[in-house]
């Protein structure tokens, strides 16, 4: 054995403008937010030498809550400006602004923001950073970042715009960057992705062990681990979402061999009795978090009890309110809500304006569609299917007039009925879909733009889909739901 170093890298991936500590239910603690990881990041630091520690996030700053919907991300990256981290990774979410405020939000982060597979198509440009290489009591560490298929899906309409999107062209992009700095006498490499704990066993198993790939540090799928995984070589980890806690390894790199020689991981709480809070930080979230409280406190509606939404793959409380009152103004036989665009848990029984924007902050177009019963089964049988409820598949919240049962067993719609009638092969129905979803309707719901057309010209029933609710729900107070069978697996 050679010379060794000891390095600790902390991790956070998902955060999802998660800024603010919560109260535990006796109210004598404080839970997650920016002021005490910043608190504990500064902490490890102090324990174990600037130099010696580095903290990765991978992807999904943005998008999540109030401040960060209503500074469009850039309270988030002034946020991260302030905790300084050594590298970043894209998630999908960071272009849920827009392409370019994407480029305007790499502008202001004075952190690196590393991805090899985002590409301008027609130029083979890569649009960011490909990797980053950190140099540490005398080592070199190689970071790169790998980002999930979903990008594609909210730059869809973006023609110029594209990555290299399977597992196998992923892992050569890692491939190419890895070879091309080997001359370098890199120490450690480390990926930091964000396609899924899933995808990221696959992508370990497709790096040739030769590209000296040491750690995945990944992201998308929410994964809460006991321990990281060993694939191929290669140590994955993720660390849940949000800031409640954050990855801890502290790992032996020798310098001969240029691999990890010992290490110990953990998933480290992120509250009052681990950590004081940075009042530094404290202050900075104040400068946000004040204007957005004066605004966004007003109250909008009530229901007559707390709705929830707990697991997007299922039928929830809050996803057939939502989904009834996109369908009650749109005017359709059918809403497909997409699931993923309701951010809470839970909401209610008092519903301020704040609570509604982190819950929908996604603001989209929805269109009327008119198709037949025979693509309306295919399009409930797609995001129905076993394989799409993985905590990563796309799916959907529906109204009241739908009642849809999967066949588990057999992996095939079992039956769909539409205002109380099943639905038939022949028969017309309107469909209401987000502009999202309708771009990426093949993907999601195997129907083409050409078969979503041919029943008759679509209409945009509106611009705003955020309006609406909004709207809807001031003039519908003391709702109630129960899940009532609209959406069953059996």
């Amino acid at each position: 054995m050679g010379v060794t170093k000891r390095f600790t890298i902390l991790h956070s991936n998902d955060l999802h403008g998660d800024f603010l500590a919560e109260q535990t239910p006796d109210a004598q603690d404080a839970l997650g937010g920016l002021a005490l990881l910043s608190g504990y990041i500064n902490k490890v630091k102090a324990e174990e030498g600037a130099e010696n520690v580095l903290y990765l996030v991978a992807g999904d700053m943005v998008q999540g809550s109030v401040i960060d919907s209503e500074f469009k991300g850039a309270s988030t990256i002034d946020m991260m400006n302030y905790i300084a981290p050594d590298a970043v990774g894209l998630g999908n979410h960071e272009i849920d602004y827009g392409l370019p405020h994407l480029l305007f939000l790499e502008k202001i982060a004075s952190f690196p923001i590393v991805n090899a597979n985002l590409y301008i198509k027609p130029f083979d440009k890569r649009l960011m950073r490909p990797y980053l290489i950190l140099h540490r009591q005398g080592m070199d560490i190689l970071v790169t970042g790998i980002l999930t298929e979903k990008v594609m899906d909210a730059i869809a309409l973006d023609s110029i715009i594209g990555t290299f999107v399977t597992l196998k062209a992923a892992a050569e992009e890692v491939g190419v960057i890895c070879n091309a700095h080997k001359d370098n006498d890199i120490d450690l490499t480390i990926i930091v992705s964000h396609i899924g704990f899933e995808s990221d066993v696959e992508l370990a198993k497709l790096c040739d062990p030769a590209w000296g790939v040491d750690m995945i540090i990944g992201g998308h799928s929410h994964t809460v681990m006991e321990q990281p995984v060993e694939v191929n070589g290669i140590l994955i980890t993720q660390a849940g979402t949000g800031s409640n806690q954050i990855g801890r390894f502290d790992i032996t790199v020798d310098d001969d061999t240029n691999a990890i020689v010992d290490w110990a991981w953990r998933l480290v709480p992120i509250d009052s009795d681990t950590v004081e809070p940075d009042q530094g930080m404290l202050a900075h979230i104040s400068a946000f978090k004040d204007p957005v409280d004066r605004k966004y406190n007003a109250i909008l509606t009530h229901f007559a009890e707390k709705l929830t939404h707990p697991q997007r793959e299922v039928e929830t409380t809050l996803g057939d309110l939502l989904a009834d009152a996109l369908a009650d103004y749109c005017q359709c036989d059918v809403m497909l809500l997409g699931a993923g665009s309701v951010r809470v848990k839970e909401m209610g029984s008092v519903v301020t304006l704040g609570d509604f924007t982190a819950c929908f902050p996604y603001d989209d177009s929805v269109t009327r569609y008119t198709v037949s019963g025979a693509l309306l089964k295919r399009m409930f049988a797609r995001f129905m299917r076993n394989a799409n409820r993985d905590g990563e598949g796309e799916c959907y919240q529906v109204n009241s007039s739908v009642r849809a049962t999967h066949d588990d067993a057999s992996d095939a719609l079992a039956s769909l009925a539409v205002g109380g009638q099943d639905a038939h092969d022949d028969d017309l129905y309107t469909v209401g879909l987000q502009g999202y979803h309708a771009a990426n309707a093949k993907a999601y719901l195997d129907v083409t733009p050409e078969e979503l057309t041919a029943g008759g010209q679509p209409k945009v029933v509106t611009t705003s889909a955020q309006e609406v609710l909004r709207e809807w729900l001031r003039e519908h107070p003391k709702e109630l739901r129960r899940v009532e069978g609209r959406l069953v697996y059996r």
